[in-house]
């Protein structure tokens, strides 16, 4: 991770670099280490003012805040990039989503034989039906099951917390225990809803 800092009548101290990098890390988790950030603190008329620049691969994420206090607008403007990374992060992954989910096989919403024709059968009044082939041999894998601790909360969360760390960790399923002590599953479906499990 590569942080510049730019500071406007603002002395860049120890604490707020490590204010800065520690809520950075957390995005850290969600793109990866390939990011550069940009950091710009300043003061305007007794309001401290954060401004953090994420620029990833192909379009940057901004946070801007302001406080009366730097940590409190830093702390701003780490939540609003953070929020804009779950939005990027979840765009993402419909965007995979539905392309796993066209078929090579179709063309416009119809399958394609290995001629390139559709295969259609006539009837009688002449008009068309379609037929399907189906594999002679059908596979079937072995499941693979490995554990995860990063699925896992070591704390009791609310739901908004629990919605919030499964979507920094980036996981289909999270199992955490609730203010109460009950455990709770999110489980993400496949058009990208997470759904809430009560054990």
């Amino acid at each position: 991770m590569n942080v510049e800092y730019t500071g406007r009548q603002v002395e860049i101290s120890n604490a707020i670099r490590t204010q800065t990098e520690h809520g950075l890390a957390k995005l850290e988790k969600i793109f990866g280490g390939d990011f550069h950030t940009h950091v710009i603190l300043g003061t305007e008329k007794r309001r401290c003012k954060a401004e953090i620049t994420l620029n990833l691969r192909d379009h940057p994420l901004v946070g801007v805040a302001e406080a009366a206090t730097m940590p409190l607008a830093i702390s701003g403007a780490l939540d609003h990039i953070g929020s804009q990374a779950v939005k990027y992060k979840s765009r993402l992954r419909s965007r995979k989503r539905n392309a796993a989910t066209r078929k090579p096989g179709k063309t416009n919403g119809e399958p394609v034989s290995a001629n390139g024709e559709s295969p259609t059968s006539a009837l009688p009044n002449g008009s068309a039906m379609m037929t399907h082939n189906f594999p002679e041999v059908s596979v079937v894998t072995e499941a693979h099951v490995v554990a995860s601790n990063e699925a896992v909360a070591k704390r009791p969360l609310t739901i908004d917390e629990a919605i919030k760390e499964a979507e920094f960790r980036d996981q289909e399923v999270f199992v955490f225990r609730d203010m109460d002590g009950n455990v709770k599953v999110l489980h993400r479906k496949k058009d990208g809803k997470l759904v809430l499990i009560e054990a």
